[in-house]
């Protein structure tokens, strides 16, 4: 699984792309909004699955216990170039395996950041989460909206007739494994990485059977503003479609693996 779905071999250009405090929504939207489901207190401890670059770790106070960590080498070392607090550790390991690294202690808080699309085996994320966590501590996914933002699946549509912009949705309920170019216009030499879709109903049961229960589900917008002829519309459709789902789920029960 890990030649298909590390990053290390866009390391650098992700790197690029996110830099100090992320890419635009996750320092507009995402980080914010995360921080504000957290409610973080400075005895918590912090687990951050598939972690990338570091950018929430960087995000919460500095003397909070915090471990990130990613499969991509790459990015880890990134993250670790940029953080300086010594409360916060980053390490390269599978986010679908059991995290040994913990050594038996356990975290209040358990966060997956735009991540989970990305890895294949979503239920042993949601099991090994559970594993890492306190009886009632809480697990917040943000994912790319999973009816909505569907690679290849999914695309923007104008009605000149009614002067709307809308979303297509050609496909949703079935799982799909889509190759996803970087760099589209190099075609073939593009190099890949791998977005996996679910519906939200395989999400769902799969925290319920790992041991959660959602507490609740928010959708986020764009808050980005158009310009020229449709912009309007296009405001409009950006209001109402949204990016991103977050799902926020507490830890109930304990389930082996």
């Amino acid at each position: 699984m890990s030649t298909k779905t590390s990053w290390d071999h866009i390391g650098d250009w992700y790197a690029e792309l996110t830099k100090e405090k992320g890419h635009y929504f996750h320092k507009a939207i995402v980080i914010p909004k995360v921080l504000s489901l957290l409610h973080l207190k400075k005895t918590d401890r912090v687990l951050d699955i598939a972690c990338g670059t570091g950018t929430f770790g960087r995000s919460i106070p500095k003397d909070i216990y915090y471990v990130g960590f990613d499969l991509s080498n790459t990015l880890i070392q990134e993250a670790k170039k940029k953080d300086t607090s010594h409360h916060h550790t980053y390490l390269v390991a599978d986010a679908t395996k059991p995290y040994i690294f913990l050594q038996g202690k356990t975290v209040a808080r358990a966060v997956c950041i735009l991540a989970l699309q990305n890895i294949e085996s979503y239920k042993n994320v949601f099991l090994h989460a559970a594993t890492a966590l306190d009886s009632g501590g809480v697990f917040v996914i943000v994912l790319n909206h999973p009816m909505f933002r569907i690679p290849r699946q999914t695309s923007w549509g104008f009605d000149e007739q009614n002067k709307l912009q809308y979303r297509r949705v050609n496909r949703y309920l079935s799982p799909l494994n889509i190759p996803i170019a970087i760099h589209p216009s190099k075609q073939h030499r593009s190099p890949i990485v791998w977005s996996f879709h679910q519906p939200l109903s395989a999400y769902v049961t799969g925290l319920r059977e790992t041991g959660f229960v959602i507490t609740h589900i928010e959708e986020w917008t764009s808050d980005k503003k158009s310009e020229g002829k449709y912009a309007k519309a296009e405001d409009f459709a950006r209001s109402e479609i949204p990016l991103f789902m977050t799902i926020v789920a507490k830890k109930v029960k304990n389930v082996c693996g």
